[in-house]
């Protein structure tokens, strides 16, 4: 496994790897986990080439604080990594990916206006441009995303579809903790008492899956507030139900055959997120 931190020596790494190679890309803010793992190990095994970048990108966060607490941990990231097979990890400086500032803006209307993008402005903006910059310098045939970051998928498939990338965009399934916690970067700010609370979000969710078979959108929707709101060291941001493909808030079960619940959660002062699928 290759470690390259500038634009040029992994222009060279890949180059190493001989021409025709197909090239799997695995964006990561690094913090890795084993959610992050099972998207390594997806792009290993469809690709020629997989190539995984750690950064953490300064123009996604809102929140100066969260980007100065976000953890770092490239040691232990590289470990992980050339555990299950990696080829190329790019750690790159800000100033190697943003030597000039990227004043870009793009419109994702109406995805970029609910949820995520309605609590944290400028965020998806943020992404896009990171993951632009990726698509252009790794080239990849196809790039892996978690599915516990649903509403990113849909704007990552809206700006391929927008710049005309010939990217095949790969979501992979959440990655659970044994007891359901959904993996995230983020768990590792959980002190032992808040993670024991952080628990009941999945509970509710998945509770809630089986209130939905005899209820409307709207009683399911209480429910989950109700539940989460019932536990003290949670805060609940939003929860909403919508369309899987339109990100659109849905009123009847009927209105779609792609039902998710996504929820934002704070458990202390960490901000957590999870979905579920109701219909699929």
């Amino acid at each position: 496994m290759k470690l390259v931190k500038t634009i040029a020596e992994l222009n060279e790494a890949k180059a190493s790897f001989g021409d025709g190679k197909k090239v799997g890309l695995v964006p990561t803010m690094g913090a890795l986990h084993e959610g992050h793992a099972s998207l390594v190990r997806k792009s290993v095994k469809e690709n020629d080439v997989t190539v995984v970048s750690v950064f953490v990108n300064p123009t996604q966060f809102n929140d100066k604080n969260d980007l100065k607490n976000y953890p770092r941990t490239l040691d232990a990231d590289c470990e992980l990594l050339e555990s299950v097979g990696a080829d190329i990890v790019f750690a790159p400086s800000v100033e190697e990916i943003y030597p000039e500032e990227d004043t870009r803006v793009f419109d994702f209307s109406p995805l970029d206006k609910v949820m995520e993008g309605k609590y944290r402005p400028g965020h998806f903006n943020g992404v896009a441009q990171i993951v632009s910059k990726l698509f252009d310098m790794v080239e990849p045939d196809r790039a892996y995303f978690g599915e516990k970051d649903f509403q990113q998928l849909a704007i990552i498939r809206e700006l391929v579809a927008q710049e005309g990338y010939n990217i095949d965009i790969r979501p992979c399934p959440i990655v659970r903790e044994k007891d359901g916690l959904a993996l995230s970067s983020r768990n590792r700010l959980l002190s032992d008492e808040e993670r024991v609370h952080a628990l009941h979000i999945s509970k509710t969710l998945f509770e809630s899956r089986e209130f939905a078979e005899l209820h409307s959108v709207a009683e399911t929707i209480s429910f989950v507030e109700n539940s989460i709101n019932s536990e003290g060291y949670l805060r609940l941001e939003y929860f909403e139900i919508v369309d899987g493909y339109t990100l659109q808030p849905i009123k009847n079960w009927a209105d779609t055959d792609y039902a998710v619940g996504c929820i934002t959660v704070f458990c202390g002062n960490v901000r957590l997120i999870d979905n579920i699928k109701y219909k699929e």
